[in-house]
């Protein structure tokens, strides 16, 4: 990019104006509360919280309809047969289809009718899920098509090799999922390892460390479990705590000792000051960006596929889960190996808190199911971790397998544990702390 090219993009006000405006936009939808009717809380949970309230049988058939299309989309797309853990994805969606009919039927075994079984997985879960994901798809626009991301990006760059052992672009990756959703990060990170600007190791960190559920499924965690009263807390403290805890597990084994060497690093050039740069890059994406109606059509579909792809699971591996953690042992004999920690950290029920997070294995909105009754702090805590986890067997672990980057599920079992177990001691003193802001 040549000098002249930087002054144009400098001197590119309309460009600037969509930067700001259209990312204040976003922000505001995600993280300014405001009252109505009231109700305090950030105008995205208003919205959902409307259609919910006025239009709640229309809502709920909307949800049936798109868990059906998302246990047939494998089937349509072909991609069940390109692995076995896609076939049993496959298979379990279809489940939840099945599931989804019973529960918007009301029909089937007493057990599944428990008001913690299939009521609470479809009327609680699934259909603000359904409606969160493309609503918050379309708002997520704003917030990730106008430079805001590559803006962030640019800024943080001086912290991730110090801190992560990271490039700085990974930046971007880091911001793309969090902001984004974990698939994001995912196709951003597996697209620059293969063009050999990452190394292995660094592709692993930011798979592991980075791809988050996005800030969409962490409003849905933050309803299930109540905590929408303290949400901007709860984000920004998700946010940090996982990145503390990322940046802990890439000096543990197995991150520690994976393949470091990367065939084309590139060297960051800037030809001005950080925050200039910063702002430069922003107005470029700008500048190139779509207008917003072709954004936000665009983001809607992404949403809607997201959703059919989310929301067939819930039913099936969540139901599983639920069953497993009401009628077996399995998840209290797995919370003993988090048990200690718990316990460390002085938590209410620390063998609660324990089995709940260890059910986020299986799927990371089964913690929040399980904890939503408790104390504050264990809620608190149990959010954190569900978020922060990042492994799970229901999405992300089965993506980072589809991806080219050099993990198995034996190391990825080990960073799991790992992150339950730092999260757990990092975020019960906030927990403690941001007690004080309930209303």
């Amino acid at each position: 990019m040549n000098t002249s090219d930087l002054k144009a993009k400098e001197l590119s006000w309309s460009s600037l104006i969509k930067l700001v405006v259209f990312s204040a936009i976003g922000l505001f939808f995600f993280f300014v509360p405001i009252q109505i009717s009231g109700k305090e809380t950030i105008p995205l949970d208003h919205i959902v919280s409307w259609i919910r309230g006025d239009h709640l049988e229309l809502a709920k058939l909307y949800a049936l309809l798109a868990v059906v299309a998302g246990g047939l989309y494998p089937f349509y797309k072909g991609n069940w047969r390109t692995s076995t853990t896609q076939k049993v994805l496959s298979v379990l969606k279809l489940l939840g289809v099945v599931m989804a009919f019973m529960a918007f039927l009301s029909m089937g075994p007493d057990f599944l009718f428990e008001k913690d079984m299939l009521p609470f997985l479809f009327d609680k879960l699934v259909v603000p899920v359904g409606l969160i994901v493309p609503i918050g798809a379309v708002f997520l626009a704003f917030l990730i098509g106008y430079g805001l991301l590559e803006f962030v990006g640019v800024l943080l760059q001086p912290i991730m090799k110090p801190l992560f052992k990271t490039p700085g672009k990974s930046a971007i990756d880091a911001v793309a999922s969090f902001v984004g959703s974990y698939s994001i990060g995912l196709l951003i990170t597996n697209r620059v390892y293969k063009s050999g600007q990452y190394s292995a190791k660094e592709a692993a960190i930011i798979a592991t460390g980075f791809s988050t559920v996005s800030a969409t499924f962490m409003v849905i965690v933050a309803k299930t479990l109540g905590l929408m009263s303290v949400w901007n807390v709860f984000f920004w403290s998700t946010l940090l705590i996982t990145f503390v805890v990322t940046a802990i597990t890439v000096r543990i084994f197995p991150l520690s000792k994976m393949d470091d060497t990367a065939a084309n690093r590139e060297t960051e050039n800037f030809e001005h000051s950080r925050f200039k740069q910063a702002l430069i890059e922003g107005v470029d994406v700008a500048t190139q960006a779509d207008s917003i109606g072709t954004n936000i059509w665009k983001n809607l579909k992404e949403g809607m596929v997201m959703a059919m792809s989310i929301l067939p699971s819930i039913m099936s591996v969540g139901l599983l889960g639920l069953l497993l953690a009401k009628y077996t042992p399995i998840f209290e004999w797995l919370g003993y190996l988090l048990y200690p920690f718990a316990w460390i950290a002085q938590l209410p029920d620390p063998m609660m808190v324990a089995s709940a997070s260890a059910t986020g294995l299986a799927e990371m909105f089964l913690p929040a199911l399980i904890a939503a009754k408790s104390v504050f702090v264990v809620k608190f805590v149990v959010g954190v971790v569900s978020i922060s986890s990042i492994l799970f067997f229901s999405a992300s672990i089965p993506c980072i397998l589809s991806t080219d980057i050099p993990l198995n599920i034996k190391q990825m079992l080990m960073v799991w544990y790992q992150r339950v177990a730092l999260t757990i001691l990092i975020a019960s003193p906030v927990a403690f702390w941001a007690e004080q802001f309930v209303s």
